[in-house]
Formats: structure tokens, C-alpha cells, sequence
């Protein structure tokens, strides 16, 4: 990595407001292709090396784009250009080789491989070069577990099929583990900037679940979901989702989890309400998501009431017996099993949902439950746990709140990262409710 770079990185974590280093997009540019660059050479050629294959065949039609082949385009190439064939190539001494069949370089990575005026056809110039390097296994992105490494469609199959021999056909796989790999792996230059993204999605939420954005009896769900959108956008940032805000609150109503996320209808927020946020930004390729819950003391109260104290520290402890059963290896059905069962036998009421995050928000890797399959999930959660990847640890926790005759859930949501020994949040995670305060506190 080119040492300006590197000190952009480290400025980052230098400044005391998380908001004030959020780069000009020229140099968010710069650290996205150092890091390209630099992730092709360090992983794909282990990551190909252990699924045996030899060449990797990303190709898109623009406004099309397969999901890998999108975080290996340029910064300056906000999507695929007519149709893109990129190729990787793995050589005897364990490095890769790097082409575009297209009539120009891919950025500085993907050298030119297809002159256009010896051959004019695009598909049989990438049979050509398939042929001149004559691959044993050739990758392509097809899979029946993950979206996010099945993006070679159709119709671009059938055109790849019919412009090769059929011995090259015959030696056609899926990609399925190279892509994976590619995906949910992270460098150390990665984590750290996933640690300034959680300070900022942290900085957000504290901001907007204070007096300074809810004025109890006035202010909105709707409003305040508004209001994290517009902050996002004042900051020069984008989301992968639209924010979500829900309350919990003495009365007759009941816990439904799936309306917690999509009820869209505007509810007016009231003191002694029980808040919660379920927000993510999207910033230099990566992502967060992230939730916590916020109080809105009543008037003269100092702070939130004990019991909502104790439910939080439930959904604290449902946390730690999850992370502390992740190992290299166990699956994540494997570590959902563990945890359910340490976390019922403790006296909790848990359900487990965490998902895989990086280049997507629900990205590629072990998925770790879903609210609506706690019995294991085929396929991606039978996919086992790997060093050096980035998950969202996300979880709820029923808790029997006697003070208001129901059953009420903490929902949690912290980003964090698996070293292969431990799981470490990027930015903490939420111990104590926020408590928003207004004049007459």
C-alpha cells in the first residue's frame, strides 16, 4: 500500500469526531483501489489455490452486474461498461495474473487482453485466451447458496458455452468458494476502517436519539427515520437500507417482531417510551448495521426505570454466550446450536440471527441463525467459520417486564470481527440504554 495511503487510514482514527475525516471522494478513490489491489494478490491466489481452480471468469452486462465483479471494478467505474470480462489466472509459483477482455484496461489492475482489430468478437477473443493458457478448472460464478456468487446469468452462460470448445465446457465450475473467500475475507487496513464506520454509526444514532432530534408528544417514527436519512446524506454518505424505528411502551400491544422492522406507520413518541434503531451506512465499499434502544425519561426522572436496565444486561449476556463459542471451522448451525442451548439454560429467551458483513450488508460467509430459522439454516449455515471475517452480531432477547404486564425485546446489533481466536466489536457495543432528556430532566 502506497504510504499516502496509509497515512489516510491512520488520520482517520486520529481526529476526536468521527465526522470530520470523512474523506473527499478523490481520496476514498485511492484507499478503494490500494485495497483492491492489494486484496487480489493476498487472497485470491490462496482462495483459488484451495478450491483448484485455475481460472476465475467474472462477465457482466452493464446495469447487470454480478455482485464480485462489481467490488473489483475501479472507484472511477460506477458499474460494468457494455459487457465485462474479467479473468483471473493462477500461475505455478501461487500468484495471479490479472485481464480484461475488453478494448481497454479495467483500471490499473486488469490489463487489456483483446485486440479488437484482430478480433472483432468479444466472446471468441475470450475463447482465445481461455485456449492460449488451457486451464484445467475454470471458475464461474454460479451458486445455490449465495446470490452474492451466483451472478453470471443466463443468457451471458449461454453465449460463454457456445464460444468455447467442448473440451473447455466439460472444465466449466462453480466459483462458488473462490467468490466466498473473496467476499468475507478482510485485511487489517479493512478492520480498521470498519472501526471508524461503527464510531460513526454510533456518533448518528447518539445524535438522533437525543433532545436535540425528539421532542416527546411532537416528533415521529417517521420522522426520526427521515431525519437518519437526511444525517447520512448531509455527511456525504450513503445506506444500504432504509432505517427503521420502533417503540415499545406500557400498554396493551404485543412484541411482532416482523412489524418491528417494516411497519412503516407513523407513532408519535411519547416519554417513557422504549426506542429502537435498526441502521447501517455504506462507506469506502464496506458497510455497518447496527441497533440499540434508547429511553425517553419521563419528567423529573432521572434515569430509565431498573427492570429496563436488567433487560438490556439479559441482552448483554445473550451476546457474550454467543460470541464466545465462535471457532475456526464449527459451522455457524454448529455455534447457533451451542448458544440457543448455554443461553436457555442461563434463563434466557433468545433468538440468534447474526449475518456475515463487508462488501454487502448481509454479505457472503457463515450465516449464524435467521429470526424465522432457529433450528439451523441449509446451506450458508452450514458453511464453517474463517479467520479474518466481519459479522454483524445480531440478536434479541425476550425479557418478562412485569412493570408493564408483557413480554418485551431487546434488539441488538453490533458490528464486529472474528481474528480466529476471539470476536472483537469494532467500536464497543451498547451496555447502557441512551437516555434522552428533555428540558424538565
Amino acid at each position: 500500500m502506497r504510504p499516502f495511503v496509509l497515512l489516510l487510514l491512520l488520520s482517520i482514527n486520529a481526529v476526536a469526531s468521527p465526522f470530520e475525516e470523512i474523506l473527499p471522494l478523490k481520496q476514498r478513490a485511492e484507499i478503494v483501489d490500494s485495497l483492491t489491489h492489494k486484496r487480489v494478490h493476498q487472497i485470491l491466489p490462496q482462495a483459488m489455490k484451495d478450491a483448484d481452480i485455475d481460472m476465475w471468469l467474472l462477465i457482466s452486462s452493464e446495469y447487470n452486474e454480478d455482485p464480485v465483479l462489481k467490488t473489483l471494478l475501479p472507484a472511477t467505474w460506477l458499474s460494468a461498461r457494455r459487457t465485462t470480462m474479467l479473468v483471473v489466472t493462477l500461475t505455478d509459483e501461487n500468484t495471479v495474473l490479472t485481464h480484461a477482455i475488453a478494448p481497454y484496461p479495467v483500471g490499473k489492475l486488469f490489463k487489456r487482453a483483446w485486440n479488437k482489430d484482430a478480433q472483432p468478437d468479444q466472446w471468441r477473443a475470450l475463447a482465445e485466451f481461455i485456449e492460449k493458457h488451457n486451464p484445467q478448472r475454470i471458475g464461474i460464478n454460479q451458486s445455490a447458496n449465495w446470490a452474492h456468487a451466483d451472478g453470471l446469468v443466463a443468457s451471458e452462460k449461454a453465449r460463454l458455452i457456445a464460444a468455447l470448445k467442448p473440451q473447455y465446457q466439460k472444465r466449466l465450475v462453480s466459483a462458488e468458494a473462490v467468490a466466498v473467500a473473496w467476499l468475507e475475507q478482510r485485511l487489517p487496513e479493512e478492520i480498521e476502517l470498519m472501526k471508524t464506520m461503527g464510531k460513526i454509526a454510533h456518533a448518528i444514532i447518539a445524535e438522533g436519539f437525543s433532545s436535540k432530534t425528539i421532542t416527546p408528544g411532537e416528533t415521529t417514527t417517521e420522522d426520526l427515520v427521515w431525519w437518519f436519512r437526511e444525517k447520512v446524506v448531509s455527511l456525504r454518505l450513503d445506506t444500504w437500507f432504509h432505517p427503521s424505528v420502533s417503540i415499545q411502551r406500557r400498554s396493551a400491544a404485543q412484541f411482532d417482531h416482523e412489524n418491528t422492522f417494516t411497519d412503516a406507520s407513523a407513532k408519535v413518541i411519547q416519554h417513557g417510551d422504549l426506542l429502537h434503531v435498526d441502521f447501517g451506512i455504506s462507506y469506502l465499499r464496506l458497510h455497518t448495521d447496527t441497533q440499540q434502544h434508547a429511553y425517553v425519561l419521563r419528567p423529573h426522572e432521572k434515569t430509565a426505570p431498573d427492570f429496563l436496565h436488567e433487560a438490556l444486561a439479559k441482552g448483554n449476556q445473550l451476546q457474550d454466550i454467543f460470541t464466545v463459542r465462535f471457532a475456526v471451522g464449527k459451522t455457524g448451525n454448529e455455534v447457533l446450536k451451542e448458544s440457543l442451548q448455554a443461553a436457555r439454560k442461563a434463563g434466557l429467551k433468545p433468538t440468534i440471527y447474526t449475518h456475515p458483513l463487508g462488501y454487502h450488508g448481509h454479505a457472503a460467509g457463515t450465516t449464524l441463525g435467521m429470526w424465522d430459522q432457529q433450528d439451523g439454516v441449509p446451506g450458508d449455515g452450514d458453511y464453517p467459520l474463517h479467520a479474518n471475517t466481519a459479522y454483524s452480531i445480531e440478536l434479541n432477547n425476550a425479557y418478562d417486564a412485569k412493570e408493564w404486564n408483557k413480554e418485551i425485546r431487546i434488539m441488538l446489533e453490533e458490528d464486529a470481527y472474528f481474528d480466529g481466536q476471539q470476536v472483537h466489536y469494532f467500536d464497543s457495543r451498547q451496555t447502557k440504554l441512551i437516555e434522552i432528556r428533555s428540558q424538565a430532566n
